[in-house]
C-alpha cells in the first residue's frame, strides 16, 4: 500500500506559478502510476495529469496541457505538479492519487481507477 500527503497549495495571482508536492510512504512507491486530480466547488473531481512508474511518459488533460508538468522522484518518494500560467478556473482542491496498473488514457482519466488518495491541497487563483 501507499499513503499520500499533498502540500504546496496556496493563493496565487492569475498568470503566476505554483508547485504542488505529494509525499508517498511505502516501500513499493516506484511500482505505482501516479496522478493529480482536482475538484472545484460544486463540480466533479477532474483528471489533471498522470505519470508512469519511471517518470518517462505522462498524460495531461486538455485544460492544463502546455501549462502544467507532472514529475516524480522515486528516490525521494515524491510526486510534483508544476503549474504555470495559472488561470482563475484552476482554482480547486488538488489531489494526488496512485494506481498499481498500466492504463489506457480512457481509464487513466477516471477517478474510480485509483485506489490510493491523499487528503488534498487547496489552490486558489485570484484576478
Amino acid at each position: 500500500q501507499v499513503q499520500l500527503v499533498e502540500s504546496g497549495g496556496g493563493l496565487v495571482q492569475a498568470g503566476g506559478s505554483l508547485r504542488l508536492s505529494c509525499a508517498a510512504s511505502g516501500p513499493t512507491f516506484s511500482n505505482y502510476f501516479m496522478a493529480w486530480f482536482r475538484q472545484a466547488p460544486g463540480k466533479e473531481r477532474e483528471f489533471v495529469a498522470r505519470i508512469d512508474r519511471a517518470g518517462i511518459s505522462a498524460y495531461y488533460s486538455d485544460s492544463v496541457r502546455g501549462r502544467f508538468t507532472i514529475s516524480r522522484d522515486n528516490a525521494k518518494n515524491m510526486i510534483y505538479l508544476q503549474m504555470n500560467s495559472l488561470k482563475l478556473e484552476d482554482t480547486a482542491v488538488y489531489y494526488c492519487a496512485g494506481d498499481s496498473r498500466p492504463r489506457t488514457y480512457e481509464y487513466a482519466v477516471k477517478s474510480s481507477t485509483y485506489g490510493y488518495w491523499g487528503q488534498g491541497t487547496q489552490v486558489a487563483v485570484s484576478s
